[in-house]
């Protein structure tokens, strides 16, 4: 049962004063996602743009206790964590582990894959803005075809993104799901679904980036609106081995107005360099993926 605007947890676990970007699409994420979380929950993450977020010690603003680790062992950290607590007979304290694209897709997959075979009890969080933006714009495996970065910075990236849901999804395990901070009431239902559920949960955050995407920083929410209203980044959870689309991406499936991703790729410098060629694929790859996810649900 979805929760209401009123229902949300009025306590704040990040204080005023981080460090995040203007327009950070991850401070949304991480606000709505510590409501739901609330208490008794440790945040393990690797060096990526949420440490920034957080802040140096003394002065981090982060209400809830957080464990730094390296790039690749984020999901290794909390595995180590879930032990620890399993140990002392803590069962009411939730691990979190939260990384970005680049300690997920690429770097840190080893870690999670395992833990994900063992069922080890924890929510993974990949909030993911699509490249390495903490270390300066890279691309990663993450990143969009036809997207300029650092790393791309003439022909733009030339391959499609990793499938990440896909290969989580061949885990089996106990909750994946997909959210966006442009949809806050949709983000916060998935978080509280998911403490209460036992066993590897994986939640897929798409987090828009205003220096990285090249983009207004008060543009945020309606970059991640139109992520979710083109169908690229649609919104749904797979419960028990069942998909079922949520919020505004159930709404579009029942009634099938996405709009063309042109709408999205032309508000984004990013994609300046990308050709009539490359949106045309770039739509038919949306528009295949689409169409898998609708094929679930009949299914």
């Amino acid at each position: 049962m979805p929760e209401n605007l009123f229902k949300i947890n009025s306590k704040e676990y990040i204080l005023p004063g981080s460090r995040a970007c203007q327009g950070c699409g991850l401070s949304l994420f991480y606000r709505y996602a510590l409501k739901a979380l609330r208490e008794n929950t440790i945040v393990t993450l690797p060096a990526c743009c949420l440490c920034v977020l957080q802040g140096l010690y003394p002065s981090t603003p982060v209400m809830v206790p957080a464990l730094n680790n390296s790039f690749a062992s984020t999901a290794a950290s909390a595995s180590g964590l879930v032990a620890g607590l399993r140990a002392l007979n803590k069962a009411d304290t939730t691990v979190v582990a939260i990384a970005g694209d680049g300690a997920t897709f690429d770097m840190g997959i080893q870690a999670l894959s395992g833990a994900a075979e063992r069922g080890t009890d924890f929510i993974y969080v990949c909030y993911d803005n699509e490249g390495y933006m903490n270390t300066g714009t890279q691309r990663s495996s993450a990143t969009p075809m036809g997207a300029l970065t650092t790393t791309t910075p003439i022909l733009t990236k030339q391959q499609p993104k990793k499938d990440f849901l896909k290969i989580m999804e061949a885990h089996n395990i106990a909750y994946i799901a997909t959210a966006s901070p442009s949809y806050p009431l949709d983000l916060y239902d998935k978080f509280v679904k998911a403490k209460k559920i036992r066993g590897t949960r994986y939640i897929h955050i798409h987090v828009p980036c205003p220096p990285g995407w090249v983009y207004p920083p008060k543009d945020t929410v309606k970059m991640g609106r139109l992520a979710v209203e083109t169908g690229l980044f649609p919104l749904f959870e797979i419960e028990n081995g069942k998909f079922r689309f949520t919020g505004r991406s159930k709404t579009q499936a029942e009634r099938g107005n996405r709009l063309p991703v042109i709408n999205y790729l032309e508000k984004q410098g990013r994609f300046r360099k990308m050709d009539a060629e490359q949106l045309s694929q770039f739509q038919s790859m949306v528009d295949a993926k689409w169409d898998e996810y609708l094929r679930k649900t009949e299914g």
